[in-house]
């Protein structure tokens, strides 16, 4: 299997702006490591939409996988106990 495309959503740079640089490099490096392998050990499905879930220190990276086009979207990424909340 190929490499996947990254794509990330307009919002995400905005997501990204209240998040230290320190952790937003980590996250950036954790979202690159989806490339090669983009169900990595501890990632989650989230229920009842096509969306998984990784964890990097206590931000959440929200991602959606096109299999048959070898593209990742990354949708959101937001501290813990904000991501998850619809806006």
């Amino acid at each position: 299997m190929g490499k996947f495309e990254l794509i990330f959503k307009q919002s995400v740079a905005k997501d990204l702006r209240p998040i230290p640089k320190k952790e937003v490099a980590r996250i950036l490096k954790r979202i690159q490591a989806l490339r090669i392998v983009p169900r990595p050990p501890g990632v989650e499905k989230l229920s009842g939409q096509e969306l998984y879930r990784i964890r990097q220190g206590v931000y959440r990276i929200l991602y959606e996988i096109k299999n048959d086009e070898l593209i990742i979207i990354v949708v959101k990424i937001g501290h813990r106990r904000d991501v998850y909340r619809v806006s």
